[in-house]
Order: C-alpha cells, then structure tokens, then sequence
C-alpha cells in the first residue's frame, strides 16, 4: 500500500511547453474579444423598420460605419417606449448611453442618404437626426491574420526540425542529425531475450566455443591469472540457415553483459562518412558499458576485400567503414573489454586484414548438421507441434540429408500445415515424408495436361534413371520414384546418399552414369532423344568439369587445380591455363560424359525388357518406391546391410520441360 502511495505521490502532471503557447493564443483571442465595437451588443433591424424609427423621431443619431452598416441611436424618449425597450444596449466595458440601439446593413449608401434626408424633409423632423461617418479598423485582428502565414511557416519548420532531430522518428529523414549515431539495438540484463543454449540443437562445437566467450566475460579472472588475454572476436562461417544468427541470440540470452546486435548493412548509407561514423559510435557506446559483446550480422556488407573491383578511382565509402573497423578492433586506444562476434556465409570475400588474429582471433565454422544433429533439431522444432505418439525422430532426421536448421524448421511447420489441411488431430509421418517432398520437388501439379506420349517417355526415362542406378555399386540406390507433376519437373526420383566425406572416381562416374539413365533410356526404348535431360546433363557436366579442373582426377590433364578456395583469384579476366590446356580440358570433359553415357546404354541394352516392365508399373500406378524395383530386379547383390534404416533419402530431378 505504501508502494502505490508513493507512486501516487510521484504521478505529478509534467510541464509541456505546449502549455505556453496555448496560454498565449488564449491571451490574443481575449484581447480580440473584448476589443473593438464587436463586443457592442445592439439589436439587429432592417432598413424598412429603421425608416419607420425615423418617421416618427426615434433616432436621434445614425451612425455610418465603413459605408456598409448603419448603428441607430435612439433618443430618451423614444428608449422609454414599450417598443423599443428590448433594443436597451449593455455592456461590461462601456457604458450604455454611449452604446448603439440597433444596426443593421444596408446596400447602396448614396440611396440610403437621400432616404434619410427625403423623410426628414417631409416629416420636418426637429431636432434632425445627426449622419455621421466612421471607419473602424481591427488593428490587432489585421496584425494577426497578417502574421499568420508566417506563424504557420515557423510552426511547420519547427515541427520538422523537431522531426528530424528525434531520435525515434520514423523514415529515411528521421534521423537526419543523427545520421553518424549507431543503429545497434541493446540487449542486457534487463531485456527479454528468450533464447538460449537450451534451444540451439546440435552444432556442438561451434556452441561450446561461444560458450566460452560468455565465460570470458563472466569469469575474466579465471582466464587472465595465468596471463592470457581475452579474445577479441569470434567469426561465425556457415552455410545459410545453419544456426550463426540463433547462435548469437542466445549469447544475449545467455550473457549477463550489454550485447550490441546489428547488420552489416547498417553502416551503408547514401551520406560520405556515415559508415565510419557509425562504426565509432557504436564502439564508444561499448566501450562506456564494458565488458559487452558486438554482434555484427552478414559483416561481409562492409567487410570485402579492399582494391577489388574497385573502377571508380573515387574515394570508396564501404573501405573508409571497414578502415574505421579495423582500427577499432585493434589499434592505438583499443579496449580489450569488449568483444566482437560477426556472422557471414562468404568468408572468402572478407578483407585478410579483418580475418587476421588480434580482431578475429577464432573462426567457429557452423556446418550443415549431420544425421544425429538433425535428430536434435527436429526435437525441438518439434516441441510445439501435436505430433502422432509414435513418431520417430531418428527416421525423420535419415529423410532429410544436407538439410539446414532453417530447412528442418519449415519441414516441421509444413508438416504441421499439411496435417491440418487433411483435418487430422496430430502430425505423423507422413505428413513429414510429404513435406520433405514438397520441399524438395516442389508443389504437385496432377491437373497438369500431358500427352499419352509424352507421358510414356517420363515414364522410361525415370525408369531409366531408377534401373542404371540399381545396377551400379556405388550409385545411390532409389527409394521413390513419381511421373506426377512436381514443381518445374515433370517427373522425379528420390536417392538415398551416402554422406561422404571424401569421395573416389568410381563413385563420382557410377553417380554419372545413373544420371544418364533417362537421356539413355530414351535412346534405347524410341531411338530418339528429348529436352527432357536438361537437369541431368548440367549436373553431369558440373561434375566432369570439377573431376578435370578442380579435384585433379584426370589422367590427361594431371594433378592439376584452378579452383581457388579464397575466391579472390588475380587472374582478372583471364584463364589461368592456356588455350591447349582449355582444348584439352573441354574434350576429357566430353569424354568422360560421353562414356558414362554409352556404359548407360549398354546396361538398359542389356535389361530391356525389366525397364519395360518397370516403366510399365510406373504408368499404371504413377508413384513405386523400392519394393517394386526388388520385384522386377531381385536384390541388389552389392546393397549394404539395412540401408533404409542407416542412410537418408535425398532427390534428383528431371525437368523434362516442355518445348516453348
């Protein structure tokens, strides 16, 4: 009760300057209210009744006034009489003898003079009315509505200097005083900040190494009493969606310091010098909380390479930035106190300056998780979701190979919108398996018009792929495959992967030559060949040109690489071998396809007539899965042991687009 006493006591009305300038309107509109003859009360007439007045001697004095009203003052008498006794003036500022009875206007004055003089002339009135004349003037209404337009003119240019000075305006002139301040949201102690460790699954490594850095802050001493020093930033390198930015939510989650998040491209701005600014800005504010973490998001907007690309010969305001940026991390007058985390999935763009250690000192390399760290993901983005009892994770996180953390969130979420759009009352596993290829393969298109001969080519060419693939030892070995419209594709095969770490020729040309196997089967079955292999010939020729040019696994051309992994190759716009060399490279490129291509050929050759009654079951029942193949084919004699349950199914399409 003291408490809310207290408050009370404290809920005191704040002074708004407004309050003066309401007082001061309030103070003019007085003074003209109670100014002038306005304020004057006199009864309204008409021209007609004032002649009347007048013919019988009531008027004593007619006053004209800016030549267009007319102010009756009646005599003692006449004031007397019962008629006129309601027109009796008062007023609180004058005094009623010297107050107008009636008034009214009239129209052309020289008529209404020779009006009055006619009817004193024929009435031989004694003593005459008296006619004078008066101009009166508002001099402070006229001094208003003369200042008001630049009253207005002020009011409106202190209304956008007030805009545009306030911190929290909105829009791109918002800010325009404080266009060099940080844009870097603050979280602390204080703020609630929902993630933590807790909700970031698998990436073990990358969280124990984040980990630390909050125990730096935390417990410096433990650290510093053997004499180390605390680093001073920590970059995030990963392929998108794999956790980087979740990562550093639960930092701040987690950390009890000020934590400083923002983008990088936050210090991009249209103004010459903002970035650098911005960047200063932002450190001192870190350095006043000390010890705090930075968070810059996507730093490769400021943080690429310097002299690259760089035409203009004018001065570059995104190097003046990443300038300003290196200096604050490590130069003169630099403060260990604080801490820079960064994130970015194109660290092979990022100047060697900012990479270096004494401002990067560790890169946290956040990966696509593997099978058991997928189990962790799915377990808690399955949390919210009504799920069948007997859903298993385990069997879920094998469907979905090379899959990010952001890919397994919307797998779920889709999961969760296919269930309800069917009307169940849980999720289960089949709405996973159909999100997975929905997700994949994209939406199903059965009202999609096909021709009973273009659907029997799909139908040979998927088999084509599917019977190639089961033939060969290290192909992946199929699962699923589906002439039904999906997506850009008009038919589709799913694969379960190995997922390899490193990967040997013969697994690399098996892969090949099963992607051949629709173009092949086409050949084998009509003689004739279609667009229809369009993916599969530019995966194939991707992975004939990295055999030659970059894994170095072609006789011909030798232990040879031109890739270049830090993506800032100084070749310019030439090639980094000659044109002999490019001859070359485009004819054992050629070659190895080409082979692949006839091995196909012979292997669906040789199985005519199991492809036939593969491609047959397709076209009646549109979708097999491995059970039909083991029907037609028997047992693949070289299949590892319960592959279903150890290995996760991936997909490779078939556009077969149809011709323009």
């Amino acid at each position: 009760m003291a408490a809310n006493n207290k408050n009370t006591k404290n809920q005191k009305p704040k002074f708004n300057p407004y309050w003066i300038y309401g007082a001061i309107i309030a103070i003019f509109l007085g003074m003209q209210l109670f100014s002038g003859s306005s304020f004057q009360e006199a009864k309204s007439t008409t021209p007609s009744q004032f002649m009347e007045f007048l013919k019988n001697g009531d008027v004593s004095k007619v006053e004209i006034v800016n030549r267009r009203e007319a102010k009756v003052y009646l005599t003692p008498q006449a004031q007397e009489k019962e008629v006129h006794k309601a027109s009796k003036p008062t007023s609180l500022i004058a005094s009623s003898n010297n107050l107008p009875n009636y008034k009214f206007e009239f129209g052309d004055l020289q008529n209404f003079e020779d009006g009055i003089a006619e009817i004193v002339a024929n009435y031989q009135l004694d003593p005459q009315p008296k006619v004078e004349y008066k101009t009166e003037q508002n001099l402070l209404g006229d001094f208003l509505i003369g200042l008001l337009p630049f009253i207005i003119l002020i009011a409106v240019w202190i209304f956008i200097m007030r805009r545009m000075s306030s911190g929290g305006a909105g829009g791109a002139g918002g800010q325009i005083f404080n266009i060099g301040k940080s844009k870097a949201k603050l979280f602390d102690q204080n703020t609630d900040v929902k993630v933590s460790f807790k909700d970031v699954a698998g990436l073990e490594g990358a969280k124990e190494e984040v980990q630390e850095i909050v125990d730096f802050l935390k417990n410096p001493e433990k650290y510093t009493a053997l004499g180390g020093k605390i680093p001073k930033g920590a970059l995030l390198v990963g392929p998108p969606g794999t956790g980087k930015t979740l990562l550093a939510k639960a930092v701040a989650g987690e950390a009890k310091v000020p934590f400083f998040s923002l983008s990088g491209s936050d210090f991009v701005e249209m103004f010459v010098g903002v970035g650098a600014s911005r960047v200063r800005d932002l450190f001192k504010q870190a350095k006043e909380k000390s010890p705090s973490i930075i968070f810059i998001d996507e730093i490769d907007a400021i943080g690429r390479a310097r002299g690259k690309s760089n035409f203009s010969g004018s001065n570059d305001e995104r190097e003046n930035t990443l300038n300003q940026l290196l200096t604050e991390m490590d130069g003169f007058g630099t403060n260990t106190n604080v801490i820079v985390l960064a994130a970015t999935n194109r660290a092979d763009v990022l100047d060697k300056a900012l990479m270096r250690a004494g401002r990067f000192d560790r890169q946290i390399f956040v990966d696509l998780p593997d099978i058991r760290e997928r189990k962790e993901i799915f377990e808690v983005h399955l949390r919210p979701l009504k799920k069948a009892k007997n859903l298993d994770t385990d069997f879920l996180s094998k469907q979905t190979p090379g899959f990010s953390g952001a890919d397994i969130a919307n797998v779920c979420n889709e999961a969760a919108l296919i269930a309800a759009r069917n009307g169940k009352k849980a999720v289960d596993k089949q709405d996973f398996l159909d999100a997975v290829d929905r997700i994949i393969g994209g939406l199903e298109k059965k009202n999609k018009i096909i021709t009973p001969e273009e659907k029997k080519a799909i139908a040979f060419h998927e088999a084509g792929h599917a019977t190639v693939s089961w033939m060969l030892e290290h192909a992946a070995p199929l699962v699923k495959v589906t002439i039904v419209p999906r997506g850009r594709s008009l038919g589709a095969a799913w694969y379960l992967p190995e997922e390899r770490l490193i990967v040997r020729p013969e697994q690399m040309l098996d892969e090949m030559c099963a992607a051949l196997g629709g173009r092949a089967a086409e050949k084998v079955i009509f003689d004739k060949i279609s667009t229809g292999a369009l993916s599969d010939l530019e995966k194939v020729t991707k992975q004939a040109r990295a055999m030659v040019t970059i894994y170095g696994l072609s006789d011909k051309v030798g232990n040879l690489t031109y890739y270049d992994s830090s993506g800032q190759n100084e070749y310019g716009f030439t090639k980094p071998y000659s044109e002999q060399t490019a001859e070359l490279i485009d004819k054992e490129i050629s070659d190895i396809i080409e082979v692949q291509y006839q091995r196909a050929i012979d292997l669906l050759t040789q199985h005519k007539d199991k492809l036939t009654e593969l491609a047959d079951v397709l076209l009646e029942k549109e979708v097999i899965f491995k059970d039909n193949l083991e029907k037609i084919f028997g047992k693949r004699p070289f299949e590892k042991e319960d592959v279903n349950d150890t290995q996760p199914v991936k997909t490779q399409e078939n556009t077969l687009e149809e011709e323009e």
